[in-house]
């Protein structure tokens, strides 16, 4: 049975990558000791530590397949004191799991980054703070690429994701769940365009990398269209008797275009239509 180092497995894509590979792989997750996760399975296996120093002696004993790095700390708008969390999280932490790569005999790295690197479609048009940290990281995979020339590593950028289970404060989800409470929903612009990626389609990206024998490198993993708010409400309230309330803050136009990138052979967001986005927001 392949092996499987996966970190962010609290986190809403790390979660679902676990429970979904965990039938078919051994899994290592790392969590600090304080921390707990619900999910059980006779292949997971729980590396705990209490700092880095600790973390970075058991990673040295154990032999590892692939890595699949989801661990991150988002903030869109920082503060003071969100640099301690941004910086360890986006950056150390994922070097000490580089650090260890060679001796654990990793093939495949794959490291989950964000379209925001490249706002709006423009090379190194930093969005945010959280943006610039995950460019570090980025520029650190260059580094460990080189100096591990036998490791094949593959960085995806992402953009918006949705998906059963989720439970972060994105769109679908305040759509969702004002939809249930039969609250208004205020939406910043009745024009506003969104790519959105369903998780079902990530996994199935990091199954292709595991099972095919695509080029490392930089790829995007989104959806093939960006959708319209206001096409989603639309369908979505039609031919139903209980409808989305909406209240548009505004009519600006927003349609953030996405810097392209190479797309992964052998993969396409089947998951991801708009029918798939509306029977989410009605479970």
């Amino acid at each position: 049975m392949k092996k499987i180092l996966l970190t962010g497995s609290t986190g809403f894509i790390g979660s679902q990558l676990l429970k979904k590979l965990s039938s078919n792989y051994k899994i290592y997750i790392t969590l600090r000791k304080k921390g707990k996760i619900s999910y059980k399975n006779k292949n997971v296996i729980k590396i705990l530590f209490n700092n880095y120093n600790q973390l970075n002696q058991k990673l040295k004993k154990i032999k590892i397949d692939y890595v699949i790095h989801c661990a991150t700390h988002y903030v869109k708008s920082h503060k003071f004191e969100d640099l301690d969390k941004l910086s360890e999280s986006n950056i150390l932490f994922g070097n000490i799991i580089l650090e260890n790569i060679g001796r654990m005999k990793v093939k495949k790295f794959i490291n989950f980054s964000s379209v925001w690197e490249n706002f709006n479609g423009t090379k190194d048009n930093y969005f945010n703070l959280y943006s610039v940290y995950k460019r570090g990281f980025s520029n650190l995979l260059d580094y460990y690429k080189k100096n591990l020339p036998k490791i094949k590593f593959y960085n995806f950028f992402v953009s918006d994701t949705f998906g059963e289970f989720d439970t972060r404060p994105k769109i679908i989800n305040i759509l969702k769940n004002n939809y249930k409470k039969n609250k208004v929903s205020k939406i910043v612009s009745s024009k506003l365009h969104i790519n959105l990626l369903n998780v079902r389609d990530i996994i199935e990206a990091v199954i292709v990398v595991f099972k095919k024998n695509n080029q490392p490198g930089d790829y995007n993993l989104v959806n093939t269209r960006n959708f319209s708010i206001n096409e989603i409400i639309n369908t979505f309230n039609k031919n139903i008797k209980k409808r989305i309330k909406i209240k548009w803050i505004t009519n600006k136009l927003i349609k953030e275009r996405i810097f392209k990138k190479n797309r992964l052979k052998g993969w396409s967001p089947k998951n991801s239509k708009i029918v798939d986005i509306i029977n989410i927001i009605k479970r």
